[in-house]
């Protein structure tokens, strides 16, 4: 049984939330966003609630349901407050700069790397080292964030590489010499 997908989401004022068949639309002061259903769930409007059931009690309903509840709720969170990642690079010359739609990143390679930034981020360079993402969709700003550190993972002797901000690095001690 799905604890999650049977609890009901609560809307907050200024979020409007549409059910149209299988597709949600979630409006709200920092933008919309549009869900598709699948088969076998449901949602219902409920005044300042919405409740998500599933017609049957087959494995791929009960999977789904806790699942399209969370998905629900990251939209209308999204489009009332927003999400954000922030990420950090430590190293000496390893550095961060937006040019136009691309993350430029300076981290220690023979060229510099463009990363485009998907329609409905912001990203913004602080210090040159700090890098904050920001946008109203929860994995598009998570993945984003992920890509960003995937192209240099902080390594456990030196701490460098680009890491987020609350994560920990468990440093190693480096070779020792025997006598």
């Amino acid at each position: 049984m799905s604890r999650v997908g049977l609890k009901p989401i609560s809307l907050p004022e200024k979020v409007a939330v549409k059910v149209d068949g299988n597709t949600v639309n979630v409006e709200g002061p920092k933008g919309k966003l549009d869900f598709a259903v699948p088969a076998g769930i449901s949602l219902k409007n409920e005044g300042d609630t919405i409740v998500v059931s599933r017609e049957t009690e087959h494995r791929q309903h009960r999977a789904l349901h806790g699942t399209v509840r969370s998905i629900v709720n990251n939209m209308i969170i999204g489009v009332s407050t927003g999400f954000s990642k922030d990420l950090e690079i430590h190293g000496v010359g390893l550095r961060a700069a937006v040019k136009g739609s691309d993350l430029d990143l300076s981290l220690g390679r023979s060229h510099p790397l463009l990363h485009p930034i998907p329609e409905g981020l912001t990203v913004t360079v602080n210090e040159n080292t700090k890098i904050k993402v920001e946008g109203i969709d929860k994995q598009i700003v998570g993945q984003f964030a992920a890509e960003v550190r995937s192209f240099y993972p902080p390594e456990p002797y030196k701490g460098k590489g680009v890491r987020y901000a609350d994560e920990r690095v468990r440093r190693k001690e480096g070779k020792s010499v025997g006598k």
